[in-house]
């Protein structure tokens, strides 16, 4: 938790309402979402018993696992299940066909992408689990699936792995999203709490957010968001449900088996629409924050991803592997290690409030400029070059020595070389800057391209320019320190075998 977090945390406690920790929302919202909430059966890591999805907030799918011990019963839920999620993306496919054969301009990336939203972090995981337990499985021979289910695995564990790449919002778990963009006077562990989160972000009308957040805890008022459910259902409602289905199948009682799975379709939709209605209530807060300036770059990379794994897909391309290779694994961290990095100068460009952290640790300072040179040329070189002076006047704490360059975020193409630093007395800094580029090759700076006198701005030293990843070997040649070089990957009866499923 960062200083500026904890201070609106403390705030958020004494005001009795959460506040806002961003100006601008850093995710991407789509037009039609896919929402999905999900329930499992209790003391079993992927054995699931129901989930709502839909992108129609007022026609949600219910899907029911009548009996979630039953393995053929689970896969059966898995192909309904990709009855609904495999359309919805082949749609995005189809938007962006070209030609009559349903190629794919590979120089661009599809118009646009599927977008998965769960309520929470655990319901993330609870599909990555489904993925891994479907995306092997056979479509011939003993224990063969539907055709639809491998599938429906491989674009499970697609999604599930763009969740673990910090800029992507292919997968966005809702408590993850909004405890990013609000502080709650609640710990960071009730915040996992969608209707308690929301309590506080939103009140109802005629309740504080302590009374909202209090009465959120009531597993009757509020079932849990899933994938687990509250041990008091689970033991006087869905149990008796469970055992009087179960004895109706072995007696062949096909009145009292309807009857059962009728009000077992009742009881589950019950603890998973008010958690569908938090959704679209979070999905609307969000919505009235205005996306941040690199969110749709971002998006784009978000849409590439898809393009690729369709093509891959496409031709033929197996299933992801239950483990990486030496080599592979190494890319990947390097890759979520910038991809992390980037992010985060992204965000402090786009928002001062997260910039206002870098302010705190002294890698950013802002301030009125006080002075301005916008004309002063640079003529110890063979030919005079265009290098304006400013001064900024600031009362943060300046802890940047003459000669460290630093950007702006309103002009991030341009360099600002600290040239002195000045303490004037009552708190407040003056910093001299010469800037260089990002104002064209004349020796007359364009309007709008030097800060004026009276301008607010800000500098930091956070600029995405990192080392570059180190040069990984190719996977035949992985040394053998770390394996030698493995074997071509052919997914194989053993990858779908797991203690769990």
């Amino acid at each position: 938790m960062t200083v500026l977090t904890a201070l609106a945390r403390a705030a958020a406690a004494t005001g009795g309402r959460a506040l806002p920790t961003k100006t601008v929302r850093h995710v991407h919202l789509a037009d039609r979402p896919l929402v999905l909430v999900a329930a499992q059966l209790a003391g079993e890591a992927c054995a699931p018993l129901a989930v709502l999805v839909g992108d129609d907030r007022d026609k949600p799918r219910l899907l029911v696992v009548y009996e979630p011990r039953d393995r053929t019963q689970r896969f059966e839920f898995a192909a309904e299940l990709a009855a609904i999620m495999l359309p919805a993306i082949e749609g995005y496919i189809s938007a962006g066909n070209h030609g009559d054969d349903g190629s794919v301009e590979r120089s661009e990336p599809y118009p646009d992408a599927p977008q998965l939203l769960v309520p929470n972090q655990p319901t993330a995981s609870f599909l990555q689990l489904l993925g891994r337990s479907t995306r092997f499985r056979r479509t011939e021979g003993e224990y063969a699936v539907r055709p639809s289910v491998p599938v429906l695995g491989r674009w499970l564990t697609y999604f599930s792995e763009r969740a673990e790449v910090s800029p992507s919002s292919q997968l966005l778990p809702m408590t993850v999203v909004l405890a990013d963009h609000w502080a709650t006077g609640q710990s960071a562990a009730e915040d996992a709490n969608l209707a308690a989160l929301l309590a506080w972000i939103s009140p109802p009308d005629g309740m504080t957010a302590r009374e909202a957040a209090r009465a959120a805890e009531d597993p009757v008022r509020c079932p849990p968001a899933g994938p687990v459910t509250d041990p008091t259902f689970d033991n006087e409602v869905l149990e008796p449900i469970l055992q009087a289905a179960h004895e109706a199948a072995l007696t062949g009682d096909t009145a009292h088996l309807s009857r059962a799975r009728a009000d077992m379709e009742r009881a589950l939709r019950g603890q998973l629409e008010p958690t569908w209605a938090l959704m679209w209530r979070a999905i609307d807060l969000l919505r009235g924050l205005s996306p941040a300036a690199h969110v749709e770059p971002r998006w784009v990379n978000d849409r590439w991803s898809f393009t690729n794994q369709v093509a891959w897909l496409r031709d033929g391309g197996a299933p992801q592997a239950r483990r990486d290779s030496a080599v592979a694994a190494a890319r990947r961290l390097a890759r979520l290690e910038r991809e992390q990095q980037r992010l985060a100068v992204e965000r402090a460009y786009d928002d001062p409030l997260v910039m206002a952290e870098h302010r705190m640790t002294g890698e950013a300072f802002a301030g009125d400029v006080v002075d301005a040179d916008p004309a002063r040329l640079d003529t110890t070189g063979k030919r005079p070059v265009l290098r304006p002076w400013i001064t900024v006047a600031t009362t943060d704490a300046v802890l940047f020595e003459p000669g460290a360059a630093l950007r702006s975020p309103l002009r991030p193409a341009q360099q600002a070389t600290v040239k002195d630093v000045v303490l004037t007395g009552r708190g407040v800094t003056q910093v001299v800057l010469e800037l260089k580029g990002g104002m064209g090759r004349s020796l007359i700076p364009p309007p709008g391209s030097v800060p004026a006198v009276g301008d607010n701005v800000t500098y930091t030293s956070l600029k995405d320019e990192f080392q570059h990843a180190p040069k990984f070997p190719e996977i035949q040649d992985t040394p053998w320190t770390h394996g030698g070089p493995p074997p071509e990957y052919v997914p194989t009866d053993e990858d779908a075998r797991e203690d769990w499923s």
